[in-house]
C-alpha cells in the first residue's frame, strides 16, 4: 500500500480519485489534505479519517512540513497547478496532476523539464489514454488495420448542459480565472490526436468565437438570475432551477453544493454563480471553436468543439489508406470499414468508474507506477507539454489569425518572446 496527499478537495479530488482508497484500501491510503474550503476539507478527512494535523488550509503548509508521503495529487484550478507541483518535485513527491498542467505555456515546459531533472514520477491526468475504448483504438491504429492515417474528423460534443455548468456559469468559464476553453476542455483530445498519430504535430491553425452566450442574446424578461422571477425561466432550456434544483438525481448538483438538500441547493443558485442567468454571466471562453493540425508525417485533422449539441460525446472517423475507423466513445462501438467491402465491429471490455472508467484505470496506474519506480507512464510529463503546446497554439492562431509553426512556437515560449494571447 502507498501513502499519499490530497492538494484540492474539489469535485476531481473529492469524487474522481478520492473513492478509490476508500474501495481499495489495501493499495493506496489518504493521510493528508490541504484545501482552502473548510467544508470541503472537512469532509474529505472525514472520509479517509485524516488526523487533524494532518489537515491543511493552503498547500503551502503542507509543503512546509517534512516529506509526509511517497505520492501528492494535486486536484486545484488551472492557475493554481504551477507552484504546488514545482515546490513538490522539490520536495521528492511523486506527483498525479490533474489537466492542464498549467494555464501558461513556459509554465507547463517548466514542469515537465522538473520532472525530468527530479527523476519523480509525474503523471498528467490524460484519462482518455487510459480508458479501455481509447486503448482499443490505439490497438487498432497500431496494427495498421487501416493501412497509414491520412486523415482525422474529430469532435468533442460538449453538450449544452456541460458547457453551461462548467463554461458559462462554473469554474472554467473565465479565461483570466482558468484558462482557454480549448486547453481546459481539449488538451485531452490534442493528447489523443497525437498519441493515435504517433508523430510530431507541426502546423496549428484555428478559429472560433463566444458567440451565443453574450448579454445581448438574452430572451426579453429575462434577469440577471434565474431565481429572480424570469419571465421565460420554465421555457429555458438553460433555467438552473430545472437543470441544478428540480431533478431527481441532482446529477450537477455536487458542483452547485456539495450539500444535496433541496434547502441547501436553492442557497447556492440564489447567491453562488450556478444561479445566474447563462447570458449575464461574466463567461469570456469561446462557445464553438474548429482547430486544424498537420504532423510531421503529412497526417491532417480537423477538430471541432461545440457546446451546442444535445449529447456530451465524443465522434470521430479515422481515415486510412486501406479503410476507416468510425466511433462515438459513449456507444463503446468501434466500427472498421475497410474498402475492399469487408466490415468489423468491435466492442471493447468495460470498467465501472467515472469517465468510462478512465479515473479508476488512472489511479491504477500510478500506484503501480510509484510502487516499482517506474518513471515512464502512458503519458510522460514531455510528451504531455507537447500535446498541451498544440492547445495553447491554438488559442494563439485563434486570436492572431495566424498559422502557427509549432516548433517556432515552443522555441519563442522557451525565449519569452511569445505570449498566449486571451480576448
Amino acid at each position: 500500500m502507498i501513502q499519499a496527499a490530497l492538494i484540492g478537495a474539489g469535485k476531481r479530488g473529492m469524487f474522481a480519485y478520492g473513492p478509490y482508497a476508500l474501495n481499495r484500501p489495501d493499495e493506496i491510503q489518504f493521510i493528508a489534505v490541504a484545501e482552502p474550503n473548510e467544508e470541503r476539507r472537512n469532509r474529505f478527512a472525514k472520509l479517509h479519517s485524516i488526523p487533524a494535523d494532518r489537515q491543511f488550509a493552503s498547500w503551502e503548509e503542507l509543503m512546509a512540513k517534512p516529506k509526509l508521503c511517497e505520492a501528492l495529487l494535486i486536484c486545484t484550478m488551472d492557475r493554481e497547478h504551477y507552484a504546488p507541483t514545482m515546490a513538490a518535485l522539490d520536495k521528492g513527491y511523486h506527483i498525479l496532476l490533474e489537466k492542464p498542467m498549467s494555464h501558461d505555456p513556459l509554465e507547463a515546459i517548466r514542469i515537465a523539464e522538473k520532472a525530468e531533472e527530479t527523476k519523480r514520477i509525474l503523471t498528467v491526468c490524460h484519462g482518455m489514454r487510459y480508458n479501455t475504448y481509447s486503448s482499443e483504438l490505439k490497438r487498432l491504429v497500431d496494427a495498421k488495420l487501416i493501412g497509414d492515417i491520412m486523415t482525422i474528423q474529430w469532435t468533442e460534443n460538449v453538450g449544452h448542459e456541460h458547457y453551461a455548468i462548467s463554461f458559462v456559469r462554473g469554474n472554467w468559464r473565465n479565461s483570466q480565472e482558468s484558462s482557454s476553453m480549448i486547453l481546459q476542455k481539449s488538451c485531452h483530445d490534442m493528447d489523443m490526436l497525437q498519441w493515435l498519430i504517433g508523430a510530431k504535430c507541426t502546423k496549428v491553425s484555428s478559429f472560433g468565437n463566444l458567440t451565443y452566450f453574450r448579454p445581448e442574446n438574452a430572451p426579453a424578461g429575462s434577469t440577471d438570475r434565474c431565481t429572480d422571477g424570469c419571465a421565460v425561466e420554465h421555457e429555458c432550456p438553460f433555467s438552473a432551477i430545472k437543470l441544478y434544483y428540480n431533478t431527481k438525481t441532482g446529477s450537477w448538483g455536487s458542483a452547485v453544493s456539495l450539500d444535496n438538500s433541496l434547502e441547501a441547493r436553492m442557497k447556492a443558485l440564489k447567491e453562488g454563480p450556478y444561479g445566474r442567468c447563462v447570458f449575464h454571466s461574466d463567461n469570456d471562453v469561446v462557445d464553438h471553436q474548429v482547430v486544424n493540425l498537420e504532423f510531421e508525417n503529412q497526417a491532417t485533422v480537423s477538430f471541432t468543439m461545440s457546446g451546442f449539441t444535445k449529447n456530451q460525446a465524443r465522434t470521430f472517423k479515422v481515415m486510412g489508406t486501406k479503410g476507416e475507423i468510425r466511433g462515438t466513445r459513449d456507444a463503446n462501438e468501434i466500427e472498421i470499414n475497410y474498402f475492399n467491402g469487408k466490415q468489423e465491429r468491435y466492442y471493447p471490455q468495460q470498467v465501472s468508474g467515472g469517465h468510462q472508467g478512465s479515473d479508476v484505470l488512472i489511479m491504477r496506474d500510478f500506484i503501480a507506477q510509484v510502487k516499482s519506480g517506474n518513471l515512464h507512464s502512458k503519458t510522460s510529463a514531455i510528451e504531455s507539454a507537447r500535446s498541451h503546446m498544440i492547445a495553447f497554439a491554438a488559442e494563439h492562431s485563434r486570436v492572431t489569425g495566424k498559422t502557427i509553426d509549432l516548433d517556432e512556437y515552443i522555441e519563442q515560449i522557451k525565449s519569452g518572446a511569445a505570449a498566449v494571447e486571451n480576448p
